[in-house]
């Protein structure tokens, strides 16, 4: 475990005069609130690296090391957001072995399914919802972080073979880059839309005004515990507690049993000043815009979308690679407005 700058100022020159590079990361999201960056694992033809980000070190030569390279991921959607997030890095290109398995046409792109299917090789699952901000490391799960990035190298090399025999090199290239693009960008904190859960869209502007509430009750709590949100209470139950305080109706029965005399009185009070705010405070409804598609629009994105089917299935591939349906909707409204919102690729398969 590279834990201290000693360590990690040995193992740069290791990084920076690497063919090749490796990279996964692990979180601890199911045990803490907000999550943290706890491990990053590295394999170069040197060998396999856990580097600990939870020890006192300077990670910033390392990030800026690693920006040198192509670096081998899986999956990096979640990687990619995380290292963004918690160290404001950016790679300056990836190689996806889920993404080149997709556009070959695989249907199971897992790392374990690949690294069976193309290297003979089975991985244990075992420590996949493990606590990574446990120290030390259980030696069951330092195999499994490193069995992350053992892999990657053969498991690309064979992947970007298939992709040029296939001539969808540059689709690879393409589409991670701009995974880079979707993954790295930083949207806004939309304050009015955090505490949307999912059931929010039915309630009147009374029970908004509570389940915000309560939903801001809940954040405190689970920041205040360091556990993820839903260990203090579900989306459901706020949902449930906010329509029946409403309605007048005893909110006692909706409360989790395991809830603490302490978290019961903070919801009540919770419940108490949702109630108390006048309706001018009450959140509005969100009233989206939707348009209905004319005639000449459902005949387009028809058109449109018989051609993608008839070319995923001539290419074998899952057609929501080439465009969504709500992309092929976007089309039909106006294909010079959106058509350069689609990847090269994408455009080419998709034209007349």
């Amino acid at each position: 475990m590279i834990d201290s700058d000693e360590k990690l100022a040995a193992y740069l020159a290791i990084v920076r005069a690497a063919a090749w590079i490796a990279v996964d990361t692990e979180a601890d999201s199911l045990h803490a609130y907000p999550e943290k960056l706890c491990l990053i694992q590295i394999s170069t033809v040197d060998g396999d690296r856990l580097v600990d980000p939870l020890a006192n070190i300077n990670l910033a030569p390392l990030l800026d090391a690693l920006n040198a390279h192509q670096l081998i991921m899986h999956a990096a959607d979640y990687d990619l957001r995380l290292l963004r997030k918690h160290h404001e890095f950016v790679p300056s290109a990836i190689f996806d072995t889920m993404l080149a398995a997709r556009l070959l046409g695989e249907r199971l792109f897992s790392l374990g399914n690949l690294v069976e299917h193309h290297l003979g090789v089975k991985l244990e699952k075992g420590s996949q919802k493990a606590n990574w901000a446990r120290r030390p490391l259980t030696e069951r799960m330092e195999q499994y972080a490193r069995n992350d990035t053992h892999h990657l190298k053969p498991l690309a090399d064979k992947l970007k073979s298939e992709l040029a025999a296939k001539g969808r090199l540059a689709w690879h290239e393409e589409t991670c880059a701009r995974l880079i693009e979707d993954s790295t960008r930083l949207d806004p904190t939309d304050h009015d839309f955090v505490w949307r859960v999912k059931g929010s869209h039915l309630l009147s502007r009374p029970a908004l005004a509570l389940l915000r509430a309560l939903w801001h009750w809940r954040e405190r709590e689970a920041l205040a515990a360091n556990r993820p949100p839903f260990f203090v209470m579900r989306h459901e139950d706020l949902v449930e507690i906010a329509v029946a305080a409403v309605d007048s109706r005893p909110v006692e029965p909706l409360v989790p049993k395991h809830l603490s005399d302490r978290r019961r009185e903070g919801l009540a009070a919770a419940v108490k000043a949702g109630l108390a705010l006048p309706p001018e405070q009450h959140p509005d409804i969100p009233r989206y815009k939707t348009r209905r598609p004319n005639e000449a629009e459902r005949r387009r994105c028809t058109e449109i979308e018989k051609r993608r089917d008839a070319r995923a299935h001539q290419l074998a591939l899952d057609p929501t690679l080439i465009a969504s349906r709500a992309t092929l909707a976007d089309l039909a409204f106006s294909w010079d407005t959106h058509a350069p919102q689609l990847m090269n690729w994408q455009r080419e398969l998709l034209k007349p």
